[in-house]
């Protein structure tokens, strides 16, 4: 895979973060999700099949859904029938469209998922 060839490695760091900015179906992210779960580093750090899981999908995968439908499917796909305490919240179901066309994507990214100061991003975006 390209992301591999230009960051050897890539998918055995646990700190590192993958975040798809339109889902569609969720295989982007089931993918990545996948390749991180299978390798040797993270299974070394993480045992735990169900704590492995947990810590990718809490910690280092990200996405957008551009409408609820979309949100849905994707979430039902990456999810499965994963234990309900797995957290959802690095999921969301927003239109990142707008955002691209305006430049401010990233603010959107820090606001949602940094938790930035809004009253910040709300200067930054519509001054």
């Amino acid at each position: 895979d390209g992301l591999e060839k230009e960051n050897p490695g890539i998918y055995d760091d646990s700190s590192k973060t993958f975040a798809d900015l339109y889902m569609k179906s969720g295989l982007y992210i089931t993918e990545i999700v996948k390749r991180l779960h299978n390798s040797p580093v993270i299974k070394a750090e993480f045992p735990s099949d169900a704590d492995r899981i947990k810590h990718i999908l809490e910690n280092q995968v990200y996405g957008f859904a551009p409408s609820e439908i979309i949100y849905n499917i994707a979430i039902n796909f990456i999810f499965g029938n994963l234990d309900q305490s797995i957290s959802r919240k690095n999921f969301i179901m927003e239109d990142t469209t707008p955002y691209a066309k305006k430049g401010i994507m990233q603010d959107l990214v820090d606001l949602t998922f940094d938790w930035v100061n809004v009253n910040e991003w709300n200067k930054r975006t519509y001054s």
